[in-house]
């Protein structure tokens, strides 16, 4: 027995393993803040996705048949063009045989081009009342659109029936209407055109107040006269009579570029114009519309008109900046407006005569103003965020998608593989081969273990097969070499040594009991767990076979009669009767539990011992057996009882080390990936199903469960939960396929819904910390959990 002590009355200098741990601790949390971080930019960028497609904040109702009786007469029975100067209500009507071709609801990438490509070949102009989000994700179009030279108009952000928001709510849609606007094509407009509006007369005591607080902030409303309502898709010749102003009038037309189903409108477009034409109709802007107005009574002397355009004594888009001072788009009066110049009013040009445009006079698009500074920076943002979002989003749905269909492919592989195992190995006649009955040695590692080593010793000390055991001390700084040997004294154990070393971490530790070990097999368990009286001579059996160089065994959870045990209960029983059947059929065991596992000594020492490489030793040495030629086997009957973590934070810290360590091993051999023969069979098998099923779709789960949440709240509640409770029940059945195989009481299942809904997610974030610590280079060392010593026989804590 080899024992070293350090002097007593001297302090100890920490050891360069606990330094590097305390290294590590230190850099735990900003990476589990950077973990949370890149979460909430996924959700961020969801959220945003859905609010572009009114999924988020959508509101779809619409008021109807309201009173109107609070809205001046001259305006129900005014034109479609209203404005407000010095707070006062204007009307306007569009100046007879002209026409002001306006499109609502786009742009969209299917229909608005085509309109467009209408418009340029008959030389006509058009005003197009756009959908914020719909310009944030087709910036693209908006710039052609203006290029054309057709005039902008702003149909709010999410299309929702403003009557019924609040101000901040307008405030809002206008505001982040205005940033896409800058964002796409550099501007923004004056006019606006309400959801869900038609005629003037349709105004209510409701939208009234919204067009009158829209007003003072210099916007000028456009409403229709002559309707095409297209969106019926009533056929060609239906729109194109329905959109024919009466008797000679002027009009202010709508079409419909987006919204729907718009092939007849493209159809119906071309004609109309010519036929429009051919009667000897003009066709402008809204804004052009305006500026013949102005020019009308200007040539006959008057600074006003009569009757529905009484109050139209300039351009409507050459208004004061109402009662607050504040231009659209957000620039106050007399600053530098959002396309006008120095100390312009909307719609004012610094050319004498005309109406000023986004970057020259052009009457026709009189509405426009060029973006500057904030405006046009924070609308590049708003549209370089959403093209993340349109493809990120539709991206990961995807991804979600195989990931969906590859976890459902796994758990049949898994029911299908778990139930051929059990039948195969429980056949009476199954055998390894000519029964083992020589003596083996056990090696237990222990680090500070006072509370559980003596529970271990008993356990062993009631081994019906014949066994040595080797406790190695890796330098505890509590009791546990002096406990281990009264223990042994105390239950007449004479096969037990105690070796006591420096503090060099567990695979250090096992390494010793190895070449200590004085016998070719070595059975490996940890402090805290407890053997069965059987669980050695079970576990041994297999070495019958020449080719099996290391076996795994059962490993079950002791302190399961608390929710966090209980969790871990079912996380075992499901991995051990499932995962492992399915591994052990391939013949591609990933890991050996160091809970308990059992090795050829000879083949331990080929391939160099436990490695220090990474922090899942036991992860690390099965691989490598696996690329020695060794067959790694599975017994279900060796079972062991150990300690789980009893608290969220040393469950945190135990299935980090977990986790960062098989990454290490997966990387350590990811030359087995082209290794030939039987030591290639885990690289090209093993490898990939560890990879996919322990990193890859664990990473993506925290999404599914995040898209899951989101469509219960934003699109369809009821089939979100259907779909959520459909995924419950499948891995309900193959937990309970589990539970029958290991002849476990079903009783802890009622726990499974909320482990899905809380436990999983802590074990996700802890594989996207794992993923971000290997990413960044971090290091990690063995971490000691507390121990209670609670388990103690298996009599005790099967209930």
């Amino acid at each position: 027995m080899a024992t070293t002590t350090p002097s007593r009355g001297r302090r100890r200098a920490p050891s360069r393993m606990t330094r590097a741990a305390g290294k590590a601790a230190a850099l735990q949390k900003p990476r589990v803040i950077l973990a949370l971080l890149l979460l909430l930019a996924l959700t961020s960028v969801m959220l945003l996705d859905g609010y572009l497609r009114a999924e988020v904040g959508g509101d779809e109702r619409v008021r109807s048949n309201a009173s109107s009786s609070k809205v001046p007469d001259k305006v129900l029975d005014g034109g479609p063009i209203l404005s407000f100067r010095g707070g006062e209500a204007r009307s306007q009507s569009v100046p007879e045989k002209t026409i002001a071709l306006t499109f609502d609801d786009g742009p969209n990438p299917t229909w608005t081009p085509q309109i467009l490509k209408i418009l340029e070949a008959n030389d006509v102009p058009g005003t197009f009342f756009v959908v914020g989000s719909m310009v944030s994700r087709y910036p693209s179009i908006v710039k052609d659109l203006v290029d054309q030279g057709n005039e902008i108009g702003i149909h709010t952000f999410t299309h929702v029936d403003l009557s019924y928001q609040s101000d901040d709510r307008i405030t809002r849609e206008m505001d982040q209407t205005q940033l896409a606007l800058a964002g796409a094509a550099g501007i923004t407009t004056t006019l606006f055109r309400a959801p869900y509006s038609s005629e003037a007369d349709a105004i209510d005591n409701y939208s009234w107040p919204v067009y009158k607080k829209l007003g003072e902030e210099g916007y000028t409303s456009v409403f229709v006269d002559t309707d095409s309502d297209d969106w019926k898709r009533p056929g060609v010749s239906k729109i194109i009579k329905w959109a024919t102003p009466s008797k000679n009038k002027g009009a202010s037309v709508l079409f419909h570029d987006a919204g729907g189903e718009r092939s007849q409108t493209v159809k119906a477009l071309g004609t109309y114009i010519k036929k429009m034409k051919a009667k000897g109709y003009t066709f402008t802007t809204i804004s052009g519309a305006i500026q013949q107005t102005e020019s009308a009574n200007r040539e006959a002397g008057t600074g006003t008109g009569s009757g529905a355009e009484a109050g139209a004594t300039a351009d409507a888009n050459q208004q004061g900046s109402g009662q607050n001072g504040q231009q659209p788009g957000g620039e106050q009066a007399g600053g530098q407006a959002p396309g006008g110049q120095q100390g312009q009013q909307p719609g004012q040009s610094g050319q004498s005569g005309q109406l000023g445009q986004a970057g020259g006079a052009n009457s026709l698009q009189a509405a426009h103003r060029t973006a500057t500074g904030t405006t046009l920076y924070e609308g590049k943002a708003l549209v370089a965020a959403v093209a993340v979002a349109e493809w990120t989003v539709p991206g990961l749905a995807t991804g979600l998608a195989v990931v969906g269909v590859a976890v459902m492919g796994r758990f049949g592989m898994m029911l299908i593989l778990a139930r051929r195992h059990y039948r195969q190995r429980n056949k009476r006649r199954f055998s390894w081969g000519t029964p083992i009955t020589r003596p083996v040695s056990v090696i237990v590692p222990a680090y500070n273990e006072k509370e559980c080593i003596a529970n271990t010793l008993r356990s062993l000390a009631r081994s019906t097969y014949p066994i040595e055991i080797i406790v190695v001390d890796d330098g505890s700084t509590d009791d546990t070499s002096e406990i281990a040997r009264s223990a042994a004294e105390s239950f007449g154990m004479t096969n037990v040594r105690v070796i006591r070393q420096e503090n060099a971490g567990k695979p250090a530790a096992l390494n010793n009991g190895v070449r200590s070990a004085s016998y070719d097999i070595v059975v490996m368990m940890d402090g805290d767990t407890v053997f069965e009286a059987d669980t050695v001579r079970q576990l041994v059996q297999p070495f019958a076979d020449p080719g099996v160089g290391a076996v795994a065994g059962n490993a079950k959870v002791g302190n399961r009669d608390t929710i966090i045990g209980a969790w871990q209960h079912i996380e075992y029983v499901m991995g051990f009767n499932l995962d492992r059947r399915m591994y052990d059929l391939l013949r591609c065991m990933p890991t050996i539990p160091g809970a308990i596992g059992a090795f050829r000594r000879e083949a331990v020492l080929a391939v160099g011992g436990m490695s220090e490489d990474t922090l899942a030793e036991d992860t690390d040495i099965t691989i490598a057996m696996h690329r020695q030629g060794w067959r790694v086997v599975y017994q279900e009957h060796a079972k062991a009882w150990t300690e789980a973590p009893g608290s969220l934070k040393q469950l945190w810290s135990q299935r980090y080390r977990w986790s960062y360590g098989t990454m290490q091993a997966l990387w350590k051999h990811r030359k087995s990936l082209t290794d030939k023969g039987p030591s290639g069979r885990f690289g090209r098998v093993g490898m990939p199903l560890v990879v996919i099923f322990q990193i890859v779709t664990p990473v993506f789960a925290p999404l599914i469960d995040v898209f899951t949440l989101y469509s219960m709240i934003f699109i369809d509640f009821k089939a979100a939960l259907l779909a959520w409770l459909a995924v419950l029940c499948v891995q309900l059945v193959c937990a309970a396929y589990a539970f029958r195989l290991d002849r476990e009481k079903y009783r802890y299942l009622l726990m499974m819904p909320l482990q899905q809904l809380a436990y999983r997610q802590m074990m996700y974030l802890v594989l996207i910390h794992s993923c971000i610590t290997a990413l960044t280079g971090g290091r990690l060392r063995w971490q000691k959990l507390k121990r209670t010593g609670e388990v103690g026989t298996p009599a005790g804590v099967g209930r």
